[in-house]
């Protein structure tokens, strides 16, 4: 297990000062000393740090938002500790109430399984999983009795709980606050006392229910985990939280193209942000800063986030490609030349073709795309939502909107 020396402390507290704040805000119940302190003991005792990191199925799909805590993670795994990834099958049922100001729809168990049959392929693309822990934590909240449960309840208050921000501002606006809700941050917690977590890492909006790990902890007579608090990357408007919810994320799946467009789109004001999710230094990130002050354009800079992003999530060479063709796209107009392909076999409307191309999620959708004016055949607009694609469409070319293509042969 290696040592980590002062170095570190610094590079992690500025992996996020750029986001956010007072670094005493990031660290609890004190500031990277207490990181520090964790350090030297570990080293003494000649044992990995078990860092900790929930993450909830809730779809099949995670975002870059998520990266910016894998990356921390995997800064750790670097410097020899024991990053240990809980899956929340069970929590994922419930649904996380952070930052949100409306319950999150049920999941039934199979769904929730299903929804995490991808994460790890995911995870992958920034952990080495090889040396990661992996752990569901449906093997145990799924057999708490209601015994137990009721125990652990004697230790928060309904005032403390209902004290989370999110949750004040739907009881003040009347809106529904459900039991189930409520109870999320103990089931969170008791995940931190299962797998003995010596840190914890999460976005700013955890902060009560990492810190309420602490508490569980503390009442099993368990060392309580120092807590590492990450600011939340902004999506693709600018102006919230990257999200599913808000259609403003880069999927760590979307394709080579599709991640460079993206990123492409981000506002200016966010570019130097979105550097700290590739494996950018604070100093190379601190250059680009100086640029742009002195009147660099910063679609020059974008280009080279967007290319590293691709790099980051794909490969080099699918970097590469994105790049060429964007450039074929944007700059010279011109259509890119790998394309994904659907073989015609037979008259569509062109809402049905949209659909089974994978280009909207609907049928309801493909129309309104049509109809804001998104949709382009051999390069012509299509207004009529029942407009028939016949045979003497093959080999032409169906767009929607600026970055997604489908070759009809």
């Amino acid at each position: 297990m290696a040592d980590i020396p002062a170095k570190f402390i610094k590079q992690v507290s500025e992996l996020v000062m750029p986001l956010a704040g007072d670094d005493k805000q990031l660290f609890l119940p004190g500031g990277p000393s207490e990181l520090q302190k964790l350090y030297d003991k570990a080293s003494t005792e000649k044992r990995q740090l078990r860092v900790k990191l929930g993450i909830d199925p809730t779809s099949t799909d995670l975002h870059l938002g998520h990266t910016v805590c894998l990356h921390l993670l995997r800064r750790f795994q670097n410097h020899g500790h024991r990053p240990v990834l809980i899956i929340g099958g069970f929590t994922a049922m419930v649904g996380d109430p952070s930052g949100r100001n409306e319950a999150r729809p049920p999941l039934a168990y199979e769904q929730v399984q299903e929804n995490a049959k991808t994460y790890l392929e995911q995870v992958g693309k920034i952990l080495d999983l090889k040396n990661v822990e992996v752990i569901n934590n449906y093997d145990w909240l799924s057999k708490i009795s209601s015994t137990e449960f009721i125990k652990l309840a004697h230790l928060v208050t309904v005032n403390q709980l209902i004290g989370k921000e999110a949750f004040g501002l739907r009881i003040e606006n009347s809106e529904p606050l459900y039991l189930h809700e409520v109870l999320y941050p103990i089931l969170q917690g008791y995940d931190s006392y299962k797998v003995e977590a010596d840190i914890e890492i999460g976005g700013i909006d955890q902060t009560f229910n990492v810190l309420f790990g602490r508490h569980i902890q503390k009442h099993f007579n368990q060392k309580e985990q120092l807590v590492i608090l990450l600011p939340l990357l902004i999506g693709l408007d600018g102006k919230k939280k990257m999200s599913k919810s808000f259609n403003n994320y880069i999927a760590l799946k979307d394709p080579p193209n599709e991640v460079f467009g993206k990123a492409m789109s981000i506002p200016d004001e966010l570019i130097l942000g979105y550097f700290n999710v590739t494996h950018t230094s604070t100093a190379e990130i601190a250059n680009f800063s100086k640029e742009l002050k002195n009147g660099k354009n910063p679609r020059d800079i974008k280009m080279e986030l967007a290319y590293r992003l691709v790099g980051l999530l794909h490969d080099a060479i699918s970097a590469e490609n994105a790049k060429a063709n964007f450039i074929k796209q944007f700059q010279k107009n011109e259509i890119p030349e790998d394309l994904d392909e659907y073989k015609l076999n037979e008259s569509l409307k062109i809402t049905d073709l949209i659909f089974q191309t994978n280009l909207a999620s609907s049928k309801g959708e493909a129309k309104r795309l049509i109809e804001g004016g998104g949709v382009k055949l051999k390069s012509e607009r299509i207004d009529d939502p029942n407009f028939l694609v016949t045979a003497d469409y093959r080999n032409s070319v169906l767009q929607i909107g600026k970055r997604k293509f489908v070759r009809i042969i």
